[in-house]
């Protein structure tokens, strides 16, 4: 794998994974005034952990805005914080 870099891009809304000018992932987002709502994700290259890499960069950064809770509506988005529980509370 190479570098990997994850990133927000809100001109897409949607956080994505980059590695160079190849986008290999992303979790589209939805934001209200007290939600970030994460409707779908896509990975592009299986078994590197990408998924679970954007997920997890996505909700550190809604736990540091700390004013929205997350609405998971993507089912790959639900199993990230069901195995990661230290994200269950930002869960609407």
């Amino acid at each position: 794998m190479s570098d990997i870099v994850i990133a927000d891009n809100p001109e897409q809304k949607r956080w994505e994974a980059r590695d160079g000018d190849e986008v290999v992932g992303f979790a589209e987002y939805i934001l209200t005034d007290e939600l970030a709502v994460f409707p779908h994700t896509v990975v592009h290259r299986e078994g590197e952990g990408i998924g679970g890499k954007i997920v997890r960069a996505a909700l550190d950064a809604v736990r540091a805005e700390g004013t929205r809770k997350v609405m998971p509506q993507c089912p790959f988005v639900k199993s990230c914080i069901q195995k990661h529980p230290e994200y269950a509370d930002l869960v609407y």
